[in-house]
């Protein structure tokens, strides 16, 4: 994970607010100390669904174990976004170490912990720096990272690297393009079709477009039934996946690693779409002050650093490029995300439900 470090971009914009004061932001002691001495009396922390593998949170985990001496419980690391929202409704009440203080959550999930009341409010240090759509205005939830999506483009098997949506109906990809799932059920595979519908007309409010893009790609045989993985692109099975930066970068430093065909991890020029996995406090946490200061030590420089070494791009990357403390060679290898924008929750279920409605009728193709 951490050759990803050598291999990042130019600064991005989100799209959704203008740039923070670069003095907005949090750095060197997350927390204070009153906090971490609360924290210290509680002993212990407990996540749910950090893949230690997983935007580089195994070191994340380590290094706040390591810089406040607490204890960290990690509960199913493979919980998806629906797992966590079960254990909090089933953990009210409950105490100990099977309860969690923290979750990771998908967009659309972060509105919906706050309606049934299992999250708490608290605003980090560096609040100001978290785009505005990307944040709970009462501070029930906020994004910790997020992603782009990207063209995951093996090379040996693809001499011609696609550079935008357009370029994707080129004779030279026939069946050689590949979406992450069933968009009946794909998140990933949702936001690409999103993505291409920003790029051909659309809006965050309208997908239209991004469906009859599909229907083209799909008409030209350039869309293949089969779904993509990091396996089917390093192999050549699906030479071009469209998904998360995030998965493209990890892929591309273990290619890397193990002297495979290289891997390019391309965003398009147009169409950049940009959805965050958010973060929150249960609202039943048993140690609510270690919870606070594993947020305030993940939103700060050190944590959000540490994301980005993970291939995840963290929610104040514009901040940080800004202040000029992420280094240059850092920098020089991630895609540019320049001018992605971001749905906020609402936006996206829409998306996701009208795409999944349309689909069979207007592409028509079954992904498997």
């Amino acid at each position: 994970m951490l050759a990803v470090v050598s291999l990042a971009s130019a600064a991005c914009s989100t799209g959704v607010s203008t740039a923070p004061e670069a003095s907005a932001v949090p750095s060197g002691d997350p927390g204070g100390r009153d906090l971490v001495a609360a924290a210290r009396t509680e002993g212990s922390l407990t996540t749910i669904a950090l893949a230690r593998g997983w935007c580089g949170y195994g070191a994340i985990v380590d290094g706040f174990k390591s810089t406040y001496g607490l204890d960290v419980t990690e509960l199913d690391p493979n919980a998806i976004s629906a797992d966590q929202i079960e254990v909090l409704r089933d953990g009210e009440g409950r105490s100990g170490p099977q309860a969690p203080d923290v979750v990771d959550l998908g967009l659309t999930y972060g509105p919906q912990a706050r309606e049934e009341g299992l999250v708490a409010p608290f605003k980090v240090a560096g609040w100001d720096s978290i785009p505005v759509g990307a944040r709970d205005a009462d501070g029930h939830w906020w994004g910790g990272y997020y992603g782009v999506i990207a063209f995951e483009v093996n090379t040996k098997e693809v001499a011609d690297v696609p550079r935008d949506w357009a370029d994707l109906l080129g004779p030279e990809y026939q069946g050689k393009i590949s979406l992450a799932g069933d968009p009946h059920t794909s998140s990933q595979a949702v936001a690409a079709i999103y993505a291409a519908s920003l790029a051909n007309g659309g809006s965050l409010d309208e997908v239209g477009p991004g469906l009859d893009f599909f229907r083209r790609l799909s008409e030209t045989g350039n869309l293949a039934k089969r779904a993509g993985t990091s396996q089917t692109v390093v192999s050549g099975d699906t030479p071009i996946v469209i998904r998360w930066t995030y998965h493209g970068l990890t892929d591309r430093a273990w290619a890397l690693a193990r002297k495979r065909p290289e891997i390019a991890v391309i965003v398009p020029a147009s169409g950049r779409l940009a959805v965050p996995y958010v973060q929150a406090i249960s609202a039943s946490a048993p140690h609510p002050n270690a919870a606070r200061l594993w947020e305030e030590y993940l939103l700060a420089d050190v944590g959000q650093s540490l994301l980005l070494e993970g291939g995840c791009h963290p929610i104040r990357f514009d901040n940080m490029v800004a202040r000029g403390v992420l280094p240059q060679e850092t920098l020089e290898g991630l895609p540019s995300t320049d001018g992605a924008s971001f749905p906020t929750a609402a936006q996206l279920e829409a998306a996701t439900a009208a795409i999944g409605a349309g689909w069979d009728e207007i592409v028509g193709l079954t992904i498997r």
